[in-house]
């Protein structure tokens, strides 16, 4: 694993890689709040299969957060990520994603299709804002807030902001450490409320349920869906079908998954990669 910083002319993006530079490339976009440690344990499996690269996005872990906030907007997303690739000198990839993530992957594919040879969504890209009870002003001061909370020490961080009961191994707790900005013996999401109150206006704005029927149908597209928590069940079953339907994408509901699925179950989605890559 490698990981070095490039500057796109007004940012610098901080960069983490895995594998030889002949292999074929999987460009990963983590979700909001997270960092390109995100898919350190599948990026460990593949390495020898594939050329991983996952960004730190605006804002989040060592990359600077944008100046402004239209910039979070979905298609100057797509537009900067592709400025990003240009930088990085990657002709054709394979789309790996997150949450968050996901929703840019599709508006980056609405734009640029020709470069991506194939994407999986995990969790992410589905959950449209129109069909939530919650207002984009509720959700933005829930964002701000929760990103300006803090822990008094690292074993809460890590069990109230990170696991919680969820898995632990040597690899996650590597990325766990990405997530913690450490000041005055506070322990602080990297991510400050700011950006995450900006990617949720953004995301508000640009409804990817407005392009799914615009999508170029030659993609192979992906979405690995979590099954927990099971009050969520009925909103998302909603959602999954009509991203189904009106995408023509393959939709696999994983069991025994939470939003964090490539957390749970890694082998699901280091399956699906050699299987359809």
């Amino acid at each position: 694993m490698k990981r070095y910083v490039i500057h796109d002319g007004e940012i610098d993006v901080r960069i983490t890689e895995w594998g030889g530079e002949d292999k074929p490339v999987i460009f990963c976009l983590h979700g909001l709040g997270s960092t390109g440690l995100s898919f350190i344990e599948i990026a460990e499996e593949l390495k020898g299969e594939y050329r991983i690269i996952s960004i730190d996005a605006p804002g989040h872990g060592k990359s600077d957060p944008f100046t402004r906030a239209e910039c979070y907007e979905m298609p100057a997303l797509a537009g900067w990520l592709d400025k990003i690739l240009d930088l990085l000198k990657i002709d054709t990839f394979y789309f790996l994603s997150h949450s968050w993530g996901s929703f840019v992957s599709l508006f980056y594919m609405l734009q640029y299709s020709e470069r991506v040879l194939g994407a999986i969504l995990i969790d992410g890209g589905y959950q449209t804002k129109r069909r939530l009870s919650i207002s984009m002003e509720e959700e933005v001061a829930f964002q701000e807030k929760d990103f300006e909370e803090y822990a008094a020490t690292w074993e809460e961080f890590l069990d109230v902001a990170v696991f919680g009961d969820s898995r632990r191994t040597p690899l996650l707790l590597t990325a766990a450490k990405d997530l913690a900005l450490q000041e005055d013996g506070k322990y602080y999401w990297h991510a400050r409320g700011e950006t995450g109150g900006n990617i949720i206006r953004g995301m508000h704005k640009n409804e990817t349920e407005d392009i799914y029927e615009k999508l170029p149908r030659h993609l192979d597209i992906c979405l690995l869906r979590a099954a927990l928590p099971e009050s969520r069940a009925s909103y998302r079953n909603l959602t999954a079908g009509i991203f189904e339907q009106k995408t023509g994408a393959t939709v696999k509901l994983i069991p025994n998954t939470s939003h964090m699925l490539h957390w749970d179950d890694p082998g699901v989605v280091i399956r699906e990669i050699r299987y359809r890559w």
